[in-house]
């Protein structure tokens, strides 16, 4: 099997907090974001054998405890994706996926093989905007994929689920349409970065977790990564995230 390769990280301590972990990135993504930070494995070929692959996730064995999947939009390539994160597990690696939500079924294929312990959805709007934020008709898909992951993850078949809404100035009222659907499992608030707009700090990110009444984790390049108990109760604390 061939895998269209957009790069690797031996070494990564953001990509699942709280643990060291490699990174690999796949090209490709239906989805544009203006914001992507990956634009460059939007598209793009590099295949390479899933065996040369492996051997990258294998040499890191000795100082990281998992990999992570990243983009681009990794489960774009299913069939590879499944393949790699079923290898991973079987070398003893901890399997994490950064993803969009566009593919539900190639993430119920996972979870259904226990190939996967952590994921992180991106949700970017309010279900209603979705399809003409994104130029195509995906609402349903990440509906799905929230629903199969927040399923798995009540039932203890996924043992790590998040949310992460990527914020700009100007859209602040998206969290609470998406707070509501993420219920029950942790929210990101994530400091979006893009061009010359100036973007929300870290006290602005906390005053909109404050308006939704519930946990977060506020995720920003001043602060890094701080789980916010918010002053639902008449008091505000943060707490770093280790």
């Amino acid at each position: 099997m061939r895998v269209n390769f957009g790069g690797f990280i031996p070494i990564s301590t953001v990509d699942w907090p709280g643990r060291a972990v490699c990174t690999v990135f796949l090209r490709g993504c239906p989805v544009r974001c203006d914001y992507c930070h990956n634009r460059n494995l939007q598209n793009g070929e590099d295949y390479r054998p899933a065996d040369e692959i492996i051997d990258l996730i294998r040499s890191t064995r000795i100082a990281v405890s998992g990999v992570v999947f990243s983009g681009g939009e990794p489960t774009q390539q299913g069939e590879a994706l499944i393949e790699l994160a079923r290898r991973a597990k079987g070398e003893g690696f901890l399997v994490g996926l950064h993803t969009n939500g566009v593919y539900p079924a190639v993430i119920s294929d996972l979870i259904a093989e226990r190939s996967v312990d952590r994921i992180a959805l991106d949700i970017k709007a309010r279900w209603n905007r979705y399809d003409n934020l994104l130029r195509e008709k995906y609402a349903l898909a990440v509906q799905e994929t929230l629903k199969v992951c927040k399923r798995a993850f009540i039932q203890g078949k996924l043992p790590e689920f998040q949310v992460v809404v990527t914020l700009f100035r100007g859209y602040e009222d998206e969290v609470r349409y998406i707070s509501s659907e993420a219920e029950g499992v942790d929210l990101v608030l994530q400091q979006g970065i893009y061009g010359r707009v100036r973007p929300l700090s870290p006290d602005e990110l906390r005053q909109i977790a404050d308006g939704i009444g519930r946990p977060v984790i506020i995720r920003t390049r001043e602060e890094g990564e701080i789980r916010y108990e918010g002053n639902r109760i008449g008091r505000s604390s943060g707490e770093r995230q280790r």
